[in-house]
């Protein structure tokens, strides 16, 4: 394979040498951009090829089974109890099973029996539950498993409560002595501090010397205590959008119900009580028209009232007493009403009689109509007696539910109490079809509301004329009317009371509409609850799932107008007949209340003397199980005599009507409008309708219909569709065998049969959506019987196959069109899927358990395939084929029928393969729709049959025969094409398909030839790679595939389908090439690298070729990590999430606890440490800041010159970006040399995934095999060990703890999206990417599929998650988040302690080890500086006092940066207020000392160090603790006097002396503490310690740096950057001593044109450095490329703060260094920053755009100001201040010092007499200053910049009177001029400076007035000469001046000045200057009128007539005046005219 083929990070990974390296790298930047094609290293295959996997059951067969020990013998192959066949009994809602127990039941009703009662049979896979897809792990299951986690001690946590440890507690006070005890000065008081202290206690075998391998033994012992199993349980859940694999197994079938509610009837309670009364409750639906619930019939009358019956009552049967029901709504909606009818026993007297004594008479008047009363109640007895049976209507009301429902309000709107139960996301919607509604005004629910109770007044009497349904709708209407016709009706008023409620979960003592008892039902006496049968206002798709067989009657009315004779109170009676005989009524019609519970006969109520009554009457009847043609419903009309009269008959017969109920065996439903005959019908007369005009026979209206009446079957045995009904019927016939066979009008015989059959099969898709999805269970039944069962007519087989096929797609597809808002996430409808699972079994098969009874075998002989196949079929095989060939019907000669029927016998799964690819376009359509049902059903058929036919024993590749096998084959390759051909049209297709073939091959899997189904796999992937290179849209395709991938990987046996226990065998070298250069690039290990081990670690041939699916998982990862992968933004999260969650759910699998198991699971994932390493340059960056990582790759990667990817770094930080900063050589930077590196470079990872990934690489370290992960970095080349310290560097960044705090301020989710953001914008700064590539990335992220928006069930785009968007989380939350990020943290760090161990152990030996030792190093001080837990830091510091002991000189000799930043660390650590932490810093920092002692009797370089360390400390730390620290210091001092080794030497002396020093500093640090609060003092004290640093220019730099730290955190920026000058001045100080170049700034002397403060870092001089003696200036900074850095940040300081003059001159410094150098990229830099500097202050000459500082002066007084009193400073505030700002903040920060009433401001600027202030308060006199320029400064200051940079004087102004007012009249008004000088320029590097002179002038009036004049004067000049003009402002500068103004106008000034000479000659001077000044404003005013007459519209004429004519005005006046002469002109007075020549001394005066 040609070098340059290969893959880009393939150079990584072949160990090639450097010089090899060069040779690629320059090839491929000159060769062509793709030369550097993906490819894999060792087996020459590449990655984008799938490798021929091994052959998985012939592995297994040549491996013998105890070949592996114990716990890895499970892993070899899947379990024998892997599958099981479960026959799980059908629940059953009723204590009864409901079913009719009739003899002889008809086919039909037989079939349906059986259906509604047959077990479940469900085929179980054992460990299914413990794949990923069907036991995710969730933020609920991870928490779950996060209990009982120990909680990790943090420094960050422990700062609220000083105490953390009991230890601590005795005496953290003691040593916090104040600080006035301690001055500077005085050593022995700190000497006696120190040593009263009491030390932490000491590490007991610190002091001993042990062997190193001991001590790294005995810290290995220590690191693997207590630690957690599984590391991923304490990382985030994998993201619930990527779960493709997530299945749920569908819920059993159940009946369906809506949202239901109870209604129980409490009482009825009328004015009078004569009679019993009689309630019926039902639901109507206003808008759709429709009484939507049956009738539900309840009596509340007394005892009493009830004996009134006692003539007609039997004993009532226990159903008929209920009082309660249970309403079913499915769809709830605000126009559901509860009807309540009201019925009373038939007396004489229309309704309207019967109602007015209920209307007219009043409870509270019964003693007044005691009589009246009497007299009714008599009427009524006898009434009831006479009339008993019958009723009549009497009154009704509604209750509109949506009332009771919003004003009962709801519980909890916002939790579904439904959706709570269920995982989030399973099926979109819980409910199913009925869901529908819930849109708009619809929106109204019943399940929720709380339980009201409510008492009916209003009743409306009936009307007889409007008793119909449609006259209810109409006032039902009405009544949500506010001006209501019915409430202008009289009521009848009673109470009845009634609770609405919704129902419970499963109520006791209920009775379903059948009368049957449901569990629970504890006790058969007590009063039921019954359950309401539902009408839905629209349709319902659930399947039937319980024998139902109910016939509901609803006469609508009679007209009997034109029947001659006394008609007129009519009742209809109904009977169901089984015969003609009065006798064969039968007893199926269910009784109302207080009744027997089925009678044989019922009435209708009587509406008196109504001719053609309406009715509104409901008769249940309960079908009995077989109809048969003679059944009907018998109708006889009676008329009913109310008054007794001798003679007449209580009840006459004047009419007759029947309905048959079977018409060509189909149940009669629907409205009929019958006529009635006078006469009884005659014999026979079942059969006939009435229609048929009877001979001899009498009809009501001369046989015209006169009776309408209608009829309703809710039953799940008659469908009621003609087409469904007629299918079943010849099912059935052929069945039965029953020929002849009537069927409608034609005769059946064995010829037609077949071609009615097929023409039903195809009408099945016409059949209406309703009963066809509620038989849907008993269609596919017959359909999948008809496949494998072809029918026997006349001894020929018919093979149906194809039709019942088609017939069984569309029925398929019509189920799932009507169930569309009942889907699971992946789109599959629940009931089919349900269907397939549960209900679904092979016919004719009685599944009983191995085992037991042996089960029927199924006869699977097929007939021997014919050749007969037709020719259209494109398959061509040579093969035999299936006898379900579609033409062929093969007559197996004389057989009987029973052995020609097993012979046709087929397997289901092996026709439907068959079909499936032989079928038709139109067909192929409807089943690729729903693929995922064929397949499902292809497998469960395949499992029973191996289960039934105990094949599960034979081995896996005799299971199944090939020509199924082939079948197979054949249809998973035209799904995968159809897949890859559809992604771009119909993409929502293409996912389901692919994910259903996924599921397919993974079930495969379980069942057949393993080998054969990954050679499926591959086949699909080799077609998706052809497609992949003319795809317009690879992402899509890829991430397809990347789905399949994942699904396939989600088996449960994952692991064992890898092989994980087959050692790999390494290929024979394919190319000498490859094989020459590996041998020799090992770094650490003297032969060649073990090529086994080198292929685990990444995706080699073997590798991809043994581990199969783990190898496609890996290989989509590196592919998706390709830089030049498409889309790949989107890529990235789904392949790291899939791998992820693969790991996780590892990690949750009790399989693989043991850690032999996991380290062998682990060995499955081992590329992923290369694939990571590679991708490193590309991921976040998690470590912000300038330490940036790369600089490990890049320490090791000497010899590559830090060329392209190579020394490839991530972000160095943002700032130095900004700054065009030093970054390490070979960093991001070096993206922009050339085409070629900035294509290789690929899509950045944000944040999310490159998280994810880190934790990824930490599992598989964290599980790997040791040994294994020893060999590997053993033959790692060194700059691949280079990244990987780099990597595990990342790790420690990635998974730092970011204190409680954090997770109170930020929700996991912000926090994702603002990582993602910051990176974003990162990659902007760092213009990583170009705008247009950000956009197009942008457009792609929003939607990986193209621009196909409308993607209704993706999840990732509709599943928007509402949990993760509350951003308050409660305490406890924000308690465990942060308990297991602590714990995530520390595991994190542990394991890459364990890993970096490992690393050392490894190149102890080799000859590079220094550098990598120094990198190793570099990793773990960043371990001990970031945020860690007590717990590790234990074990960090262990591990670095071992590194520290076995390889003193990496501190000692060479670099002296490695042992600055362990001081520093180690420092930090010995402040800790954890006690732990303390005692094993000071044991490291100690052990560092005696470390550097005995290699060179000294320890000058750690004591340098640790000094400095400890002054940036106390600078930059904020709540850094001395007190602690003091006690780390004593425990050291305690080491030394302890250790008895160094007795002798000078050593324990030194440490005395150090320690005692650190404590002097420590003093000034509690002064800084007392001042944390206030930024001026804070910078004052760190300026003052910086000084007294002078004499070691290392101390003084941290100084520098800490106070720039401190500005910039403050956002002073120039303050910052004069700190960084201050700092870069020091440096060159530094170097002009060391020697002369010319390139090199000559000391500060060359800064000073940047800042004139600068020189004061010229005292470092020779007396004081000897550039060469140990420790001294030898920090990083004391170099040139530390100057660079400086000058730099000064730079970038500068430009933050919008001095840009200065970053010119900063860079005129930088320059020449980098001109020296050559540096051209950094020089480019440069060049560009300069550009935009310049650019932007031309953009902002004017200055106004960058607001530079306000200054103010502000005086201190008072005792209590301590050093401050009667100091005044010249404060610099931020831009913008207004004076009441800073005083405001300077009172309050004082008065929360001081305490209240004890501050004041000083209002005025006058002086102050400190005589006169109270001595107990504290003053603050604030006064706004502007800067001051003598009149020859202006010549140089011209710009905005010169005039507010470099500031040393300030004037302020105060105006007086003699008299003591502040203002007066013009002549006494008098004006003090103050002039303040400071000791420093401005900006300095503080923002206050000491004003050290100070200078006062006295103003007369006079001289007042002429500066006003010059100021109006300037004013106007202003605006005349403005470019552009501005004619508003020019016409208010003109008002203003001549304007008739009142009062101090120019002319009152002129009168009051000039209108006399001054007596006093002095004044002349003045007066003349005056005079001068008004002649100039005249001109200006004439100038500026011109101007105004030039820029006025006509509309402003008369305006400016006007100013003329003021002027004129104020000419005339002040002529006089002007032209006065004065007497003579003095000689200049030299005390008037200030010299500032004079002034000029201050600036070097040294106050």
């Amino acid at each position: 394979m040609a070098v340059a083929e290969r893959r880009a990070f393939a150079h990584k990974i072949n160990r090639t040498v450097a010089a090899e390296v060069r040779k690629q790298v320059s090839r491929e930047r000159s060769g062509s951009p793709h030369s550097s094609r993906r490819s894999s290293s060792s087996l020459g295959v590449p990655l984008t090829e799938v490798i021929e996997p091994l052959d998985f059951e012939d592995v297994l067969l040549s491996r013998p089974p105890d070949a592996e020990p114990g716990p890895l013998r499970d892993l070899v192959e899947f379990p024998a109890d892997d599958l099981e066949l479960l026959l799980q009994p059908r629940e059953c809602r009723t204590t009864e099973p409901g079913i009719p127990e009739d003899g002889k039941l008809d086919a039909q009703v037989r079939a349906a029996v059986e259906m509604y009662t047959e077990d479940w049979v469900i085929v179980h896979r054992r460990y299914q539950h413990l794949s990923a897809a069907y036991s995710p792990v969730t933020t609920e299951t991870q928490r779950e498993r996060q209990k009982g986690l120990t909680r990790q001690v943090f420094e960050q946590d422990a700062s609220g409560d000083e105490k953390s440890g009991p230890e601590d507690s005795d005496d953290s006070q003691r040593c916090s002595g104040s600080p006035d005890d301690t001055p500077r000065s005085s050593g022995a008081s700190g000497i006696f501090d120190l040593r009263n202290l009491a030390a932490d206690s000491l590490l007991p075998s610190l002091l001993e010397r042990a062997a190193p391998e001991d001590v790294d033994r005995r810290n290995e012992v220590l690191r693997r205590q207590h630690r957690p199993q599984a590391l991923l349980t304490l990382y985030p859940a994998p993201d619930e959008d990527e779960t493709v694999e997530r299945c749920s197994r569908p819920e059993p079938p159940r009946e369906h119900f809506g949202q239901r509610i109870l209604v129980k009837c409490l009482s009825l309670k009328f004015e009078i009580e004569i009679e019993p009364i009689f309630g019926i409750l039902a639901l109507y639906d206003v808008r759709e028209k429709k009484k939507i619930s049956e009738n539900f019939y309840f009596d509340l009358n007394s005892d009493s009232m009830k004996g009134l019956l006692r003539a007609h009552s039997t004993h009532p049967a226990i159903s008929t007493l209920a009082r309660s029901a249970i309403f079913s709504v499915t769809y709830p909606s605000p126009d559901i009403f509860l009807v309540i009818k009201l019925e009373k026993v038939l007396q004489q007297g229309d309704i309207s009689e019967c109602c007015e004594p209920y209307m007219v008479m009043k409870e509270v008047d019964t003693a007044k109509n005691k009589e009246k009363l009497e007299k009714l109640r008599l009427a009524a007895e006898q009434f009831c007696t006479r009339l008993g049976r019958y009723r009549m209507p009497f009154a009704w009301t509604a209750v509109h539910l949506a009332n009771i429902v919003s004003s009962a309000g709801q519980l909890d709107r916002d939790s579904d109490s439904e959706g709570e139960r269920r995982p989030t996301w399973t099926d979109r919607r819980r409910r199913g079809p009925q869901d529908r509604a819930s849109s708009g005004d619809d929106a109204c629910s019943f399940s929720g509301f709380r339980p009201a109770t409510l008492t009916v007044t209003n009743f409306f009497k009936q009307e007889a004329e409007r008793l119909s349904d449609e006259d209810l709708f109409k006032f039902l209407a009405d009544m949500r009317r506010p001006s209501s016709l019915l409430r202008r009706l009289r009521p009848v008023t009673a109470q009845l009371k009634i609770d609405i409620s919704p129902a419970p979960e499963n109520p006791h003592f209920c009775l379903s509409p059948e009368l049957l008892h449901i569990k629970p039902y504890p006790d058969p006496r007590a009063r039921p609850t019954k359950e309401i049968l539902e009408f839905p206002a629209r349709e319902v798709y659930a399947p039937h799932t319980s024998y139902r067989n109910l016939l509901y009657v609803y006469p609508h009315s009679l007209n009997f107008s034109s029947r001659q004779g006394s008609v007129r109170n009519l009742a209809v009676r109904i009977q169901y007949m089984a015969g003609e005989d009065p006798s064969q009524a039968l007893p199926v019609i269910f009784g109302k209340s207080s009744c027997s519970e089925f009678t044989r006969e019922a009435f209708t109520p009587v509406v008196y003397h109504n001719k053609s009554p309406e009715f509104y009457e409901e008769f249940k009847l309960r079908l009995p199980a077989c109809v048969s043609e003679n059944h009907h419903l018998l109708f006889t009309f009676y008329h009913v005599s109310c008054q007794p009269r001798p003679g007449t008959a209580l009840e006459t017969p004047v009419g007759f009507t029947w309905i048959p109920l079977l018409q060509h065996g189909r149940l009669r439903t629907g409205p009929f409008c019958l006529p009635v005959s006078v006469d009884q019908p005659p014999p026979s007369y079942s059969v006939l309708t009435p229609d048929v005009a009877l001979p001899g026979m009498r009809w009501v209206d001369g046989h015209k219909g006169v009776f309408s009446v209608e009829l309703t079957a809710v039953s799940s045995v008659h469908p009621q569709d003609l087409h469904l009904d007629k299918f079943f019927t010849l099912v059935h016939v052929l069945e039965e065998g029953a020929f002849p066979f009537r069927l409608k009008d034609t005769v059946l015989s064995e010829g037609t049969v077949e071609q009615e059959l097929r023409a039903s099969l195809a009408s099945l898709r016409l059949a209406s959506p309703e009963p066809l999805v509620a038989f849907s269970h008993h269609v596919l039944d017959k359909l999948v019987r008809l496949v494998v069962r072809p029918p026997i007519i006349s001894s020929q087989i018919v093979n149906l196959g194809r039709g019942a096929f088609e017939a069984m797609a569309h029925v398929v597809s019509l189920v799932h069109r009507s169930l569309e808002t009942a889907q699971d996430a992946r789109g599959h409808c629940l009931q089919l899927a349900a269907y397939v699972h549960y209900a679904f079994r092979l016919p004719g098969t009685e599944p009983s358990l191995p085992g037991g009874a042996t089960p029927v075998t199924v006869q699977a002989a097929t007939l021997a395939r014919g050749s007969g196949r037709p020719a259209s079929l494109y398959l061509a095989r040579s093969k035999s084929i299936s006898s379900s060939n579609p033409d062929l019907a093969v007559a197996p000669g004389s057989v009987d029928d029973e052995v020609s029927r097993i012979l046709a016998s087929k397997l289901l799964h092996e026709e439907l393969a068959l079909q499936w690819v032989v079928s038709s376009s139109a067909v192929r359509e409807a089943v690729l729709q729903h693929a995922w049902f064929f397949f499902q059903l292809m497998v469960k058929s395949m499992a029973l049959h191996l289960l039934l036919s105990q094949r599960l024993d034979t081995p896996r590749k005799l299971r199944f025969p090939g020509r199924f096998l082939d079948d197979i084959a054949a249809l998973v390759g035209s799904v995968g094409l159809e897949v890859t051909t559809r992604v771009h049209k119909d993409m929502e297709l293409a996912e389901r398909l692919n994910a259903s073939l996924a599921f397919f091959l993974s079930d495969l899997l379980s069942l057949a030839d393993r080998g054969f189904v990954f050679s499926l796999v591959r086949a699909h992937y080799k077609q998706v790679a052809t497609r992949l290179q003319s795809s317009p849209n690879p992402a899509a395709l890829l991430t397809l595939r990347m789905e399949f991938t994942r699904i396939l990987c989600s088996h449960e046996h994952y692991v064992t389908l890898n092989l994980p226990c087959c050692p790999l065998s390494p290929p024979a070298s394919p190319s000498p090439s490859v094989s020459s250069t590996t041998s020799q690039s090992s770094t650490f290990s003297s032969q060649a690298p073990d090529p086994k081990v080198t292929s685990m670690f990444e995706l080699s041939g073997p590798f991809r070729q043994q581990h199969f699916l783990a190898g496609l998982l890996l290989t989509e990862l590196a592919l998706a990590l390709d830089p030049e992968a498409e889309g790949a933004s989107v890529l990235h999260k789904k392949a790291i999430s899939a791998v992820h969650s693969l790991l996780c759910s590892h990690d949750t699998d009790s399989r693989y606890t043991e850690a032999t198991v996991k380290a062998r699971v682990a060995e499955l994932y081992l590329p992923l440490l290369s694939l990571a390493r590679d991708t490193l340059p590309r991921l976040h960056d998690f470590a912000e800041g300038p330490g940036q990582r790369s600089r490990l790759a890049s320490m090791l990667d000497s010899d590559i010159d830090g060329e392209g990817d190579f020394g490839g770094t991530i972000n160095p930080s943002v700032a130095m970006a900004i700054a065009g900063g030093p970054l390490a050589p070979g960093s991001r930077a070096s993206i922009s040399q050339g085409p070629p590196t900035a294509s290789r470079s690929g899509c950045p990872l944000s944040a999310e995934p490159s998280r994810t990934l880190l934790a990824c690489v930490l599992w598989v370290l964290k599980n790997a095999e040791p040994a294994l992960l020893q060999r590997w970095a053993a033959d790692l080349a060194l700059p691949q060990l280079g990244r990987l310290l780099d990597l595990l560097y990342l790790c420690l960044a990635a998974f730092e703890y970011k204190g409680k705090k954090a997770f109170e301020r930020i929700n996991s989710l912000t926090f994702k999206k603002s990582l993602d953001m910051k990176a974003r914008l990162e990659e902007a700064i760092l213009g990583t990417i170009g705008a247009r590539q950000e956009m197009v990335r942008r457009s792609r992220e929003r939607s990986p599929f193209g621009h196909q928006e409308n993607v209704r069930w993706r999840k990732s785009v509709t599943h928007w998650r509402q949990t993760s968007d509350r951003v308050d989380k409660t305490k406890d939350e924000v308690e465990h988040e942060a308990l297991v990020e602590g714990n995530l943290a520390t595991e994190a760090s542990l394991v890459v302690l364990d890993t970096l161990e490992i690393i050392v152990q490894t190149v102890m030996l080799s000859e590079a080890r220094e550098s990598v030792l120094g990198a190793v190093l570099k990793v773990v001080l960043y371990s001990l500086g970031s945020a860690q837990s007590a717990l590790f830091l234990q074990h960090g510091l262990a591990t670095q006092r071992a590194l520290v002991s076995k390889f003193p000189e990496l501190l000692f000799e060479e670099d002296t940066e490695l042992c600055a930043d362990l001081c520093l660390r180690l420092l930090r650590h010995c402040g800790s207020r954890i006690s732990t932490i303390r005692t094993h810093a000071s044991a490291s920092l100690y052990l560092l000392m005696r470390q550097n002692f005995e290699i060179g009797h000294n320890f000058a370089r750690v004591k340098m160090q640790v000094t400095m360390s400890l002054s940036s400390l106390v600078g930059t730390t904020q709540n850094f603790s001395e007190e602690h620290l003091r006690r780390s210091l004593k425990t050291i001092l305690t080491y030394a006097e302890e250790d008895v080794g160094l007795r002798d030497s000078t050593f324990a002396e030194q440490v005395q002396d150090l320690m005692f020093n650190l404590h002097m500093i420590l003093t000034d640090t509690v002064k800084m503490k007392e001042h944390q609060e206030d930024p001026e003092m804070l910078i004052d004290l760190m300026y003052r310690i910086a000084r007294g640093y002078q004499g070691s220019p290392d101390l003084r730099l941290t100084w520098l740096q800490n106070m720039a730290g401190k500005h910039a955190e403050l956002g002073n920026h120039a303050e910052a950057a004069q700190c960084m000058l201050h700092a870069a001045a020091l440096v060159a100080e530094y170097l002009a001593l060391l020697e002369d170049r010319r390139h090199l700034p000559v000391g500060c002397v060359s800064f000073q044109n940047i800042s004139s403060n600068v020189l004061e870092e010229s005292a470092i001089s020779d007396d004081i450095l000897s550039p060469d003696e140990e420790g001294f200036c030898s920090g990083k900074h004391f170099t040139e490329l530390g100057l660079v850095g400086l000058l730099e940040q000064a730079a970038t300081y500068f430009t933050m703060g919008g001095l840009y003059e200065a970053v010119n001159e900063v860079y005129k410094n930088l320059i020449p260094i980098l001109e020296a150098h050559r540096d051209y990229k950094k020089l480019a830099a440069v060049h560009g920053k300069l550009q935009e500097a310049f650019t932007k202050i031309m953009h902002q000459s004017s200055g106004w755009e960058r607001m530079f500082g306000t200054y103010f002066r502000v005086g201190f007084y008072g005792t209590r100001f301590g050093d401050l009193d009667e100091q005044e400073f010249v404060y610099k505030e931020p831009s913008i201040t207004k004076l009441a700002e800073i005083s405001h903040r300077l009172e309050e920060f004082y008065t929360e010092r001081f305490g209240d009433d004890v501050v004041e401001i000083i209002k005025d600027s006058n002086p102050v007499d400190k005589s006169k202030l109270d001595p107990q308060k504290a003053y603050i006199q604030i006064t706004y200053v502007e800067p001051y320029f003598d009149t020859y400064e202006l010549k140089d200051r011209v710009t905005y910049f010169d005039r507010n940079y470099g500031l040393r004087t300030f004037l302020f102004c105060t105006p007086f009177t003699p008299d003591g007012r502040a203002h007066g009249e013009l002549h006494e008004q008098h004006k003090r001029k103050t002039l303040l000088s400071t000791d420093h320029a401005f900006p300095y590097i503080k923002t206050r400076i000491r004003v050290c002179h100070r200078e006062e002038t006295v103003l007369m009036p006079v001289e007042v007035a002429i500066e006003d004049m010059q100021k109006k004067t300037r004013e106007l000049a202003f605006a005349t000469e403005q470019e552009p003009p501005d004619a508003k402002m020019l016409q208010m500068v003109l008002q203003g001046s001549v304007g008739p103004t009142v009062n101090q106008g120019p002319l009152e000034v002129a009168q009051v000045f000039l209108a006399e000479i001054p007596e006093d000659p002095k004044l002349f001077r003045h007066h003349n200057k005056l005079r001068l000044c008004f002649k100039d404003f005249c001109k200006r005013c004439e100038d500026a009128l011109r101007k105004n007459k030039a820029l006025i519209g006509p509309d402003q004429k008369e305006y400016h007539r006007e100013l003329e004519r003021n002027y004129g005005r104020l000419r005339e006046a002040l002529q006089p005046l002007l032209t006065q002469r004065l007497p003579q002109l003095l000689a200049p007075t030299p005390t008037s005219l200030r010299n500032s020549l004079n002034r000029a001394s201050f600036r070097k005066a040294d106050l």
